[in-house]
């Protein structure tokens, strides 16, 4: 399928490891012009140097828990050199534990990160979107939207708030040929989970092996994603054949949200 995004310009995310590096690679291979944000200079060179080196691509270094200065220097890029079509909010998960457990600085982190920061990236976005006529925001958020996700609580939290977030900026920017979606991945092979696995284990007295394969067998596909099977639900999502796909939550699962 043509996705009918080549040069496009977008804008991703965590872009050094994980689903959010598999993003980029994924757009980068449809022709469209990435630029990288996160907070590691060394890692978003690393990245850059893996993309196709025949388009335009590049990077921004912002810190995710400064959402004024990640909005400076988006909008400083784009004045420099190009708006955005696509933008992909993506941004690593919390501690874990029991919601009661967690203090009131974890909650305000974790709403920095996620709704401060996407909101921000949105404000520097979307006029570019508006006068192309053409805007795609995907939000990577988790099942945990449908589903929340035992001893995840700032998280199941938060992501819900994204969830509500996201629903109501698809309403207002609709009719400007601007789309808002979220991807809900289920247990993927990143070093998110691993460490999700390590303290799971911990709590339950069992080896890191045992659990993985408990967590494997919650899921019907009896196995966990690669990120790059993610990647290509974001990439569609992003495209001029999602055009009419608006306010949803696409759950890259395996099957394991039992929710409609």
């Amino acid at each position: 399928m043509d996705l009918k995004i080549n040069n496009k310009n977008a804008l991703v995310c965590g872009s050094t490891q994980g689903i959010g590096k598999a993003t980029a690679i994924a757009l980068a291979n449809e022709g469209v012009n990435v630029t990288l944000v996160a907070r590691n200079r060394e890692k978003l060179k690393e990245v850059l140097s893996e993309l196709p080196q025949h388009r335009n691509h590049s990077y921004i270094v912002a810190d995710f828990t400064n959402p004024r200065e990640l909005q400076e220097q988006v909008i400083k890029f784009i004045e420099k050199n190009h708006g955005f079509h696509i933008l992909v909010n993506n941004t690593g998960g919390h501690r874990s534990g029991e919601i009661l457990t967690a203090s009131l600085d974890e909650f305000d982190k974790a709403f920095t990160m996620h709704i401060k920061c996407n909101h921000v990236l949105a404000q520097a976005t979307v006029p570019f979107m508006k006068e192309q006529g053409f805007g795609r925001i995907v939000n990577i958020i988790s099942t945990s939207v449908k589903e929340p996700i035992p001893g995840l609580g700032v998280s199941n939290t938060i992501r819900g708030a994204v969830g509500n977030w996201s629903k109501t900026l698809a309403d207002e920017l609709g009719a400007f040929g601007i789309t808002v979606n979220n991807v809900l991945p289920g247990f993927t092979d990143t070093e998110r989970l691993s460490e999700i696995i390590k303290i799971k284990a911990n709590n339950e007295g069992k080896t890191e092996e045992e659990m993985t394969e408990i967590m494997k067998n919650y899921t019907p596909a009896k196995r966990f994603a690669q990120p790059e099977e993610t990647a290509s639900a974001v990439a569609f999502l992003a495209s001029e054949a999602a055009a009419y796909i608006n306010g949803i939550n696409i759950p890259v699962d395996g099957g394991r949200t039992k929710s409609l």
